[in-house]
Parts: structure tokens; C-alpha cells; sequence
């Protein structure tokens, strides 16, 4: 049997998830994959370990696009990688929350798009449950410190509440569809919780903000006539972009080691 080539991956985005994600690839750390180019709207010079090109050249040199740089990408390019014949995966599966989308980023081809699970566990389960039938309940409550979750669109009192908190305050309640949009830097949870629930609209979201939160934390509660799920992660926020869990790069890490074959991967 032949060895197969490595995946050639093009990475867009260098800042907390993307520097990791590179130098590990870069290291050689992922085998069969290798990291061929990086993609970001600033000029990196000798930052990167591998030349700076735009998303066009990528897709010219890679069969794999990494996207660590936004749920703006993802709306932008997504459907342009794919349609290149370009694999692509993303981790701000915020961008989900637009149905329409969605819909074109599962249906444009011959690339394939995958999604990173990111900073939370138990979606392979949720989604195997899925199969057997529709969940009656889904909940997912999010708590981070205040000043991650401060938000352009925000009144004075709510920004005043939670600026003086002393406890848990809760800032947003809505849907998996309704959360992303609020907050496209640090609600990418709640879009993959829906993607493995299957529909943003069922997916009830609580979001917190807590001044005593040293970690981030992500609780998702389903229900369904199989049986009763409870998932509970507590992570230590990226000290570059505490908006983002330190995890969640090496989740990046885990999706492409099995894309490129690695063998012994929990799928």
C-alpha cells in the first residue's frame, strides 16, 4: 500500500488560535499535514514560519484551508475554498448561525467542509443520540468574565451591571441561532452545539458573565426519550485573546490529525 501525500495546508488567520496551530504544524508535530502558507489582513514579515499569501494563492498551493480568523471568513471565503475543490475547516462555527450559509457551505463542492468541536466536549454523543431520535430539551450555559463579553450593541445599564458585578449576571438568553450574532468572538459554542443538536432554534442559550470566573465555562444539558446528557467543561481563558479558551487550538490540532490519517483518533 503507498503512503498517502500529506495534506497541504494553508492556515488563514495568525493570532491566538493561528500561531499555535502553525508552529505545531510547522514543527512537524501533525503528521501528514504540513503547513504551506498562512493567510491574515496583516502584513506578518518573519513571524510566520512559512510565506504570507493571500486566500487566492492558497488555494492554489493547499487541498486543506484551516480558517482561525473570524466568522467573517467563514462568510467571505468559505464557499470560494470549497469551490476551488478545496477542503476546509472551521473553527468560528459562529458563521453557522446564518442559515442561508450553512445550507451553501454543506452543499458547495467538490471541497469538503469540517467543523471543530473548539472548547467543548460530548458533541460526538449528541449527535450519535440525534440519530435515534429528535432531543426534547437542549441547554447551554456559557460564563465568562464581564470584560470579554462586552459588546458594541450593549445600553449603558446592562454594561453598567456588569462592570459592578459582584456574582453571576446574566447578559443574553436566546437560541443557538440568536447567541452567535450578539457575540461572533466568544459564542462559537452555541453554534456547534446546534450543529450537533441539529437545529439552532431548539438549542436554549444562557450567557453569563461573572467577575470571579477564573475559567471559562460551558454546561450543556439534552434530553431526549434515550436518555438524559449532562457535559460540563471549565477552561482557563487564552491569555493573548481571553475571549477564547487556551484548549481550543489543539482542538484545531485534533480535527486536522484526522483529516491527514492519524491513526489511534477518537472519532
Amino acid at each position: 500500500m503507498s503512503t498517502p501525500l500529506p495534506r497541504r495546508v494553508g492556515l488563514i488567520g495568525w493570532g491566538a488560535i493561528g500561531r499555535v496551530v502553525g508552529g505545531a504544524l510547522a514543527a512537524g508535530r501533525v503528521p501528514g499535514a504540513e503547513l504551506v502558507c498562512v493567510t491574515d489582513n496583516r502584513p506578518l514579515g518573519d513571524s510566520a514560519p512559512v510565506p504570507q499569501y493571500t486566500v487566492e494563492q492558497a488555494l492554489d498551493h493547499c487541498d486543506l484551508v484551516v480558517e482561525a480568523a473570524g466568522q467573517g471568513v467563514v462568510r467571505e471565503w468559505g464557499e470560494a475554498v470549497l469551490a476551488s475543490g478545496t477542503d476546509l475547516l472551521v473553527a468560528s462555527t459562529g458563521a453557522l448561525s446564518d442559515d442561508d450559509l450553512a445550507k451553501r457551505l454543506l452543499h458547495t463542492g467538490p471541497g469538503r467542509v469540517y467543523f471543530t468541536g473548539g472548547a467543548v466536549g460530548g458533541l460526538d454523543l449528541l449527535q450519535a443520540v440525534r440519530a435515534m431520535g429528535p432531543l426534547d430539551e437542549v441547554r447551554l450555559t456559557t460564563t465568562k468574565l464581564p470584560a470579554t463579553l462586552e459588546q458594541p450593541w450593549m445600553d449603558a445599564e446592562l454594561l453598567t451591571r456588569m462592570r459592578s458585578a459582584t456574582g453571576p449576571v446574566e447578559v443574553m438568553a436566546g437560541t443557538a441561532r440568536d447567541v452567535p450574532v450578539k457575540f461572533p468572538k466568544s459564542a462559537n459554542v452555541a453554534a456547534s452545539v446546534a450543529l450537533a443538536a441539529g437545529d439552532p432554534d431548539a438549542v436554549r442559550v444562557s450567557v453569563v458573565a461573572d467577575p470571579a470566573a477564573r475559567h471559562t465555562s460551558h454546561v450543556i444539558e439534552a434530553i431526549g426519550a434515550h436518555g438524559t446528557y449532562r457535559f460540563e467543561v471549565r477552561h482557563l481563558p487564552d491569555s493573548a485573546n481571553p475571549a477564547t479558551s487556551q484548549v481550543v487550538p489543539y482542538a484545531v490540532l485534533r480535527s486536522l490529525a484526522a483529516l491527514a490519517g492519524r491513526t489511534g483518533q477518537i472519532l
